[in-house]
């Protein structure tokens, strides 16, 4: 239960740290960081799987680099949701996406590590 409520915080955290770092992103507050982190997760959940489904073909074709368009577009989407939070453009929800990714899956691999005995005893 703990982690369900620590992934949003993970991604408004994320979402802070890439705005203190990229140019073209800005966020008014941590609020709205987390509310950001928030929307990304949903749209992530819900939207994408559908557009990775009516986008296959392309992205079989490009050999999976649409993927990067797809998650850049549903970036350019969250400033709709969350009014905090701007992107200046696709470039900038491009390098936020994949920056968003890496530090995301970096964070939650850090303070969300399970210790399991019982797999490292075999």
């Amino acid at each position: 239960m703990l982690k369900v409520l620590m992934k949003p915080i993970i991604g408004g955290i994320s979402v802070y740290l890439i705005d203190q770092i990229l140019d073209g992103i800005q966020v008014a507050s941590l609020l709205d960081a987390l509310l950001a982190g928030v929307v990304i997760g949903l749209l992530n959940l819900l939207v994408k799987p559908v557009i990775q489904v009516l986008t296959l073909p392309v992205t079989v074709l490009s050999l999976g680099l649409f993927l990067l368009v797809i998650n850049a577009g549903l970036i350019l989407l969250v400033p709709f949701f969350v009014k905090g939070f701007v992107v200046s453009g696709f470039w900038p929800a491009l390098w936020f996406s994949i920056l968003y990714y890496i530090l995301n899956a970096g964070l939650e691999n850090l303070l969300l590590k399970e210790d399991n005995p019982d797999k490292n005893s075999r």
